[in-house]
């Protein structure tokens, strides 16, 4: 253990969407942030959501007006800081005969989220007929069918990339981040909080670093976490699974996405167009087991299976269909009863005042209003500190990517070798951070090739990953870097290439390259479905 320790105003533990945003407004507000995370970046709760940046239409049905308002206002905030990464999206609700909610339901909650949506930046709604809906849509299932209406929202193709780019923020206005670093213990003395203690996961070397607040922002994990202050606090989690699966495009899909309510429960459910797969989802069924063993079950595999099967009929998709499934725990507050779609989705930030005064929970939240969450969470950690502080400037300020987009495209453009589909692919991930990996790739002799057949993936990702954006292991630059771990082979050809280009970038012996192949397959069989 480090000694003396290192002090910082706020100690945030977790790196999900949450943990990232909060780090990154609180360092562009001046204050020093180290940010903790037992694993990699977003290999939780935000990598396992339907990648939709929305106002939660579902959530008018159960009178959350201001989380509806509160969401569509940082759709539009989203869209301006993350325009690289965060693109309008069409959604069709078809309306069934046999439908709970009819036409003229539909129809007003259509209404209401125009209204909630002033200063829009995509189209209104439109009602169509149900011949016009089945001429937009001909794998639509006709029989029954009484219309639809059609909206806009917006989709994060990959949230991994919207925390990265969170983090590089905070990084840059003088954030530490220090991934794979598993805190064991929350010091509180006199019923405040001292100090946090964290393990590195990779070497066992343990560290202690004096806290003025810590931002308890675990997820899933924010119980597991309070655990190690020792202090009395009641079960603040009560999550709930939501399992997706992932197919290939198929006979009638739509062109659009769709928001279908499920025969089986009443259930509403997207099937949406997605990194050039289709993806289905989600579940909610409530979840008390080991959070490292989440799966999605074949009963919620058969159940998207059919509801899609029912709504596209041309498609037939079973089991060997699908590319791979995931699933996760959202971390939303404890409840004992009532139905889990009831369950707020409005987080909740919680100071433990009366048994540790600076320390703070995160419970519940949304892809989407993660932004919003970190201004309401830094505002009270400034309050906390008892110094005066800069507002909040994240709604304004672009990520790193959102930048210079034009003048990346030119650049990939210019590099040979480079397909046409690979330079939309980098400016999708990149946005105008491509700029800094082109000029690495002409730098140094071997990274400017491409390492795939289709000529999208540059060698020089590689070391990018590393150097620029915290990857460890070939889990995190495969998954959370490159994004060609959601390709629907999981980017399984060129295992051997990164792993050749990551062990020399950071020295690792041929053993350590086997064994990181080994765990990356074995990651990768994971999302496998029996």
């Amino acid at each position: 253990m480090s000694d003396p320790a290192a002090s910082y105003d706020v100690v945030v533990i977790g790196a999900g969407v949450n943990g990232a945003g909060i780090a990154r407004d609180a360092a562009l507000r001046g204050m020093s942030v180290i940010v903790l995370d037992q694993n990699d970046l977003c290999s939780g709760t935000s990598a396992i959501s339907s990648r939709l940046i929305h106002g939660g239409l579902r959530y008018l049905e159960y009178g959350e007006l201001g989380l509806v308002y509160e969401s569509l206002r940082e759709r539009i905030a989203l869209r301006r800081i993350a325009a690289h990464l965060v693109e309008p999206m069409r959604i069709c609700i078809p309306i069934y005969e046999s439908s709970k909610r009819g036409p003229l339901l539909i129809r007003i909650g259509m209404i209401a989220y125009d209204l909630l949506s002033i200063g829009k930046t995509v189209p209104g709604h439109k009602m169509l007929t149900r011949d016009a809906m089945i001429r937009t849509e001909p794998g639509l299932e006709p029989a029954g069918l009484r219309g639809a209406a059609c909206y806009y929202d917006a989709q994060v193709i990959f949230a991994e990339r919207l925390v990265l780019e969170n983090l590089l923020g905070a990084r840059a206005a003088g954030a530490d981040i220090r991934l794979y670093g598993k805190v064991t213990r929350i010091n509180v003395e006199d019923k405040a909080v001292k100090s946090v203690v964290f393990v590195d996961a990779h070497t066992g070397s343990e560290e202690r670093v004096e806290a003025r607040t810590v931002v308890n922002a675990a997820g899933p994990w924010v119980d597991q976490v309070l655990n190690t202050a020792s202090i009395p606090v009641p079960r603040l989690i009560g999550g709930t699974k939501g399992s997706h699966i992932v197919v290939a495009p198929f006979e009638g899909a739509p062109d659009d996405a769709f928001y279908v309510e499920a025969q089986a429960d009443g259930r509403p459910f997207f099937i949406i167009p997605w990194n050039g797969l289709y993806l289905i989802g989600t579940t909610d069924i409530r979840f008390d087991g080991d959070l490292a063993e989440v799966r999605a079950s074949r009963e919620e595999i058969d159940y998207l299976l059919a509801e899609t099967n029912r709504v596209f009929p041309q498609a037939q998709l079973d089991v060997s269909d699908i590319r791979y499934a995931y699933a996760g725990v959202r971390p939303l507050p404890h409840r004992d009863k009532g139905p889990e779609s009831a369950i707020t989705r409005r987080h909740i930030i919680r100071h433990h005042r009366k048994v540790a005064r600076g320390l703070i929970s995160i419970i519940g939240g949304k892809l989407t209003t993660y932004r919003h969450l970190s201004e309401q969470t830094v505002d009270r950690v400034g309050k906390l500190l008892g110094r005066k502080r800069p507002g909040c400037r994240t709604a304004d300020t672009l990520l790193p990517g959102a930048c210079r987009l034009d003048e990346a495209r030119a650049v990939l453009e210019g590099l040979p070798g480079l397909a046409a589909a690979g330079v939309e692919r980098l400016l999708g991930i990149y946005g105008g951070r491509a700029i800094a990996l082109v000029e690495l790739a002409r730098t140094e002799p071997g990274l400017e090739v491409t390492i795939d057949p289709s000529g999208t993936v540059l060698a020089a990702e590689v070391a990018f990953a590393i150097r620029e954006e915290f990857a460890q292991t070939l889990i995190d630059i495969v998954y959370r870097r490159t994004m060609i771990g959601l390709d629907a082979d999981q980017g399984r050809a060129v295992y051997a290439a990164i792993a050749e280009l990551a062990g020399t970038e950071l020295g690792w012996s041929a053993e350590r390259r086997s064994r990181e192949i080994e765990l990356l397959r074995a990651y990768s069989d994971s999302f496998a479905v029996a």
